[in-house]
Formats: structure tokens, C-alpha cells, sequence
């Protein structure tokens, strides 16, 4: 039997935990920005560290660090890949 995967958001990865992109909850150009940062189907996004209070929290993405806030990062659904 194959291991069952949790979609989540991207918020809810534990920091050092890799996040497989399947999808950006938003329309308009908070969406376009996203996208354009990486954060597209499919994508792994490596969870870096918090702030000292806890957001934003920042996230490789396509060869890139990325700092996000807790509500970008609500917007992306996806599922958690490895630690």
C-alpha cells in the first residue's frame, strides 16, 4: 500500500520539511506574483526559517529564498514530501 499524502498549506510545513506545490487558492495579481516567484504546480519549496516573532517565514523556491506571510502562504495547497 502507498503512503497516503495530507494536502495542506504551505504555512502548516514545519520548518526544514520540503512541500510539493499542487495548487495557488487565488485569483488576480496576488496570484500572478506568486506564480511568477515559482510557486507553480509542482514545485518544491524547502521550508528555511521564521522571523524572531514568527512571520514572515521564508522558503526556497526555484533556486531562490522567498520570505512570505502567513496569508500568502495559506493561499498554496500542496503536500509534504520529506523532512
Amino acid at each position: 500500500m502507498g503512503e497516503t499524502k495530507i494536502v495542506q498549506n504551505l504555512h502548516q510545513a514545519a520548518l526544514g520539511e520540503h512541500f510539493l506545490v499542487k495548487k495557488v487558492a487565488i485569483q488576480g495579481e496576488l496570484k500572478r506574483r506568486l506564480l511568477d516567484l515559482g510557486f507553480v504546480q509542482d514545485s518544491v519549496v524547502e521550508v528555511l526559517k521564521a522571523s524572531p516573532l514568527g512571520d514572515p517565514i521564508s522558503y526556497r523556491v526555484a533556486g531562490t529564498v522567498i520570505a512570505l506571510r502567513k496569508e500568502e502562504s495559506q493561499l498554496i495547497y500542496g503536500e509534504v514530501i520529506s523532512s
